[in-house]
């Protein structure tokens, strides 16, 4: 059986990895023609950072399985998506607007993601117990 937080965090994380590709098809099909070179790295950058996050959701879905009571997977499990988010949807709308100040957010982002990893990385060192 699993909880409620896992199978939640299995249909966020496919949902979020269901927004990457279309974005990312969006952007190497839709927007190739209004995007010049440095727009088009700065949005599939951020494509590339969603896309491996949203794995990581998967992955931490599966440590929770492993830890259902650990309440540190909830906080890790929302740093890394709204990080995921903030830090590629303003390089999103950087990339179509060139309004330079969002690229100041997309730090906020990368330091949840950061943040969120580290936290995870202790969760499993102290909580994951290995049977002898």
């Amino acid at each position: 059986m699993i909880t409620q937080n896992t199978k939640n965090f299995m249909v966020i994380a496919a949902f979020m990895m269901a927004i990457t590709i279309a974005i990312g098809a969006f952007g190497a099909h839709g927007l190739k023609p209004y995007l010049d070179e440095y727009s088009s790295e700065i949005y599939e950058k951020a494509v590339s950072y969603q896309f491996y996050n949203a794995l990581g959701l998967f992955f931490i879905s599966f440590v929770s399985f492993l830890l259902p009571r650990s309440s540190k997977i909830v906080k890790s499990f929302y740093l890394i998506l709204i990080g995921t988010m903030i830090f590629s949807f303003s390089l999103y709308t950087l990339a179509l607007t060139k309004i330079m100040w969002l690229g100041a957010i997309t730090p906020i982002g990368g330091s949840l993601m950061i943040i969120g990893w580290i936290l995870l990385g202790y969760i499993i060192f102290k909580e994951l117990k290995i049977d002898d």
